[in-house]
Formats: C-alpha cells, structure tokens, sequence
C-alpha cells in the first residue's frame, strides 16, 4: 500500500519574529480572555517564548519568576519530559478517538483508576470534560438529573458564593460571584443564587476568626430557608476561594457547612479546579478544610496544564443512583475523555507521586510559605498575609493601625503589579490583595529569592505612594 503521509515542517522564520512583529500579529488577529482589546492592541501584549522549572524567559530574553504557575495550573513545574513523551507516544498511537457510541480508549480508562487511587475514597467514578468551566456545566446538569432520578426535580437551585470563580462559561459563570461577569451576557441564569464570602476582612470585624466561620456558614442555612429546602440541589464552593483572591476561610467554616448540608440533605460540591493535586499540602482541597463532598470538580493541576482536561469526580451517593435508575445522562463532549490529554494526566500524576509533590507542598515549602509571608507583616503596606499550602495573598493597606484601605481608584494592586513584572515576577492582583501561587516543585532557595523581589516591589510600590500623596 502507498504510504501517503505528508511531512511538512514548520517554518524557521517564525522564531525570527521580532517582539514589535509579534505584538503587532498578535493584535492584529488575537483577542485574548478578559481582555479590553482595544487598549492591549495599543500597548502590546508581553510574548512568552520558553520556560524551564519555575522561570520563563520573554521574546527580550528577560527571565521571570512565575510565581502563578502559568494560570494556577504549573504545578510540576516546566519542562517535565515524562509529559512530553507520554504526548508524543500516545500522539503516534491513538492521537484521538471519541468516549461517544459505547467507546473507550485505554489512556482514558487508566486515568480514571487513578483518579479514583488518589481521590478520597468515596470517589470512584469520573466524568469527563475539557476544562473547569466544562466540568462545572457538567456539575449543574448532573446534581440536576440526579434529583430528576430521585423523583424531586423541583430540586434546582443551586448555592453559590460572591467572589467565588466557578468558570467564564454561561453555567461556570452563573455559578461564580463575580459581580462584573454578570454584568455582560443576562446573568446568572435561573435557579442559581449566591451568599457572602468567607472573607473576614469585609465581614468579620468584631468576632474573631472562629466566630465568623460559623456566622459565614450560617447564611447558607439561611438561604435554604429562604429558598425551600424542598428546593435547593447543591451548594458549590472552593476550599480556598483562588481568582477572588485567595480567601481562606476559618477552620470553622467548611465543618459548619457540612452539617447544614448533611441537614438538609443539600448535595456539597468541591472545586477543586485550583485547589487540586496537591496545592493545598493534600492531594483536594477538601481534605484539607475538612468536608466531604458528593462531587469534585478538578482541571488544571491535573496535567499540570500541558494539555486541556478537566472533568468531575462522581461520590458514591450519587453514583449509585446515576448508574443503577438513571438511563442515558444526555450530556458530554466531543474530547471527554481525549486520549493524548489522559496518557500526558496519567504522566502528570505519576509525577506527583514519584517526586512526593503533595508531602514536599505538606512538610516543607507550605510551611516555609506560610512563615515567609508572615514575617511580610512589618512592612508599612501590608495589612495581612494568609496562606494554605502553595497558595498566599498579601493584603495591601493604606494605614495599618487602622487597617484602612487605599480609595478605589488608586488601585494600588494594579501599581504592585506593574512593579512585579517590570522586575521580572509574575505576580497576580485581585483589588487590593497580591496573590500567587507557585509551582509546586519550588523549593527553599528559589522561594527566598520569590520573597526577595516580593518585598523589592512592595517597596517600589511604598515609593509610589509615598511620592504621590497616597498615604
């Protein structure tokens, strides 16, 4: 048989591209995710071109300490060979077949056993989508299909909280909190409502961080009353809540809304999307908040963001019922399940185990963290630090004494920001909260050399204020 593969290679003249040429294709044809186009065509977006590690070098030859992990997702940091070859052998051996028609590839099918290893134990079934927000979709039909089963499908609404991020998608979207999303595009969409973050600094003045949890618990209970307990499917939350700005609850708080979930026989959702595979210093951020939940949403760290895959960990509860009364549950994707994605995930948590990624986050640099970012509290800018695992913010004040906040239109996060990638640190800013979230391969020296230009930006930051009149 005539063999009629054609080969054809890539053009050496991309790599050549000036930055300006990149900038300017870039603009001319890109529009980038929460992006106001028009004022990044005018400045030129920052091009990337390699990483190693924790680091990544820009078309300039700048290196910059990634301190988010790409988008939260790193968490093996870059340049793993056993990922690339995992890609490569499964490329040239099924580069893809659909989970469609009573199908299943052997990568997909490897994945979910060990997912189910290394998940709590509860879990044995898995869904699979292409990302978080996909995952999160999935979540709103199946907790939805599930009560539908049980006879109850006046059982919709679904709890959520502000400031919670739950994916860009119209149901991932409708889920979050974000105030500004729902704004653009007619949402949420019905039957989801929210309630107030765990955030002790909006809300919690007066009681202390244990009070509060409870207290911020509470209003889950309340709203179910509100809403008819008859009527409420789920309550979906973050263990840490991460794109609102690394909020960590009390300790109180997710034990509390266990008990009011269990009360009222309200299923518990976990997005586990960022808190996942090991960032927390536990394999799910669940455990280490201490809840069980009936699903878990997971993306991200799961291929440590090589590849897109996401997808939901199905609890036994509801497994049970989905499989054994359900019928077709008429929902999925085109790439559930995508063979390459699975073989680089299998790769990806093969890793994890090998380098003792969870116990290193656990043992080690999660408590290094959290002392690093401690002793950041006598600077003047900064009003508090908190952290879980490899996850940190930095809370940035206008008067310590009164812990009163810099006005709005400063925005003194953004100032912090523009200081940190100007001296070669990605780090991200949430209103006034600097927050990152680091491979999880970092260790001891590269994380004090994290917080050397941490502290050099606050105190770049500290100048600016102090010469415009800020303070």
């Amino acid at each position: 048989m005539q063999d009629n593969t054609i080969v054809i290679q890539a053009p050496a003249v991309a790599s050549k591209r000036s930055t300006r040429e990149w900038q300017q294709a870039d603009a001319a044809h890109f529009l980038h995710p929460f992006t106001d186009f028009g004022a990044l065509a005018k400045k030129g977006s920052r091009i990337i071109t390699k990483a190693e590690g924790i680091y990544l070098w820009d078309s300039e030859g700048k290196k910059i300490l990634d301190a988010m992990s790409g988008l939260w997702c790193v968490n093996v940091g870059y340049g793993q060979n056993s990922l690339v070859e995992a890609a490569t052998r499964q490329m040239k051996e099924l580069p893809f077949y659909n989970a469609f028609f009573q199908t299943a590839t052997p990568p997909a099918i490897e994945l979910a056993e060990l997912l189910a290893e290394v998940t709590p134990p509860n879990f044995q079934h898995v869904f699979f989508a292409g990302s978080g927000s996909e995952g999160n979709d999935t979540v709103v039909r199946m907790v939805r299909r599930y009560w539908d089963i049980l006879g109850q499908p006046e059982r919709k609404v679904i709890i959520s909280r502000k400031n919670g991020y739950h994916g860009s998608t119209m149901a991932g979207a409708s889920l979050g909190g974000m105030s500004y999303m729902h704004a653009q595009g007619g949402l949420p969409i019905p039957d989801i409502t929210h309630i107030d973050q765990p955030y002790w600094h909006e809300h919690g003045h007066g009681m202390d961080k244990a009070e509060f949890g409870k207290v911020a618990a509470s209003w889950l209970e309340k709203r179910i009353l509100e809403v008819g307990a008859d009527k409420v499917a789920a309550f979906i939350g973050e263990p840490v809540q991460g794109a609102g700005g690394v909020i960590v609850p009390p300790a109180t708080y997710w034990p509390e809304i266990q008990r009011i979930c269990d009360k009222y026989g309200v299923l518990i959702v976990s997005d586990e999307v960022i808190c996942g595979f090991g960032r927390t210093g536990n394999w799910f951020g669940c455990e280490t908040q201490g809840f069980k939940p009936d699903l878990m949403t997971f993306a991200k760290g799961v291929t440590s963001g090589y590849i897109p895959l996401g997808g939901v960990m199905v609890g036994d509860r509801m497994a049970k019922v989905l499989i054994e009364q359900g019928g077709d549950f008429n929902h999925g994707y085109t790439y559930s399940g995508h063979p390459v994605a699975s073989a680089v995930a299998v790769a990806n948590i093969k890793l994890i185990q090998q380098l003792k990624l969870v116990e290193h986050v656990r043992d080690d640099v999660g408590p290094y963290l959290a002392q690093q970012f401690a002793s950041l509290k006598d600077h003047p800018l900064v009003g508090d630090t908190e952290t879980c695992g490899l996850m940190g913010a930095i809370l940035l004040v206008k008067d310590k004494a009164k812990n009163t906040a810099f006005p709005a239109e400063i925005d003194i996060g953004m100032v912090c920001r523009g200081h940190c990638f100007g001296n070669g640190l990605i780090m991200r800013a949430v209103g006034d909260r600097m927050i990152i979230a680091p491979p999880l391969v970092m260790n001891r020296a590269q994380m004090d050399e994290m917080m050397s230009l941490i502290r050099r930006c606050l105190d770049l930051t500290l100048a600016d204020a102090t010469r415009n009149g800020w303070l």
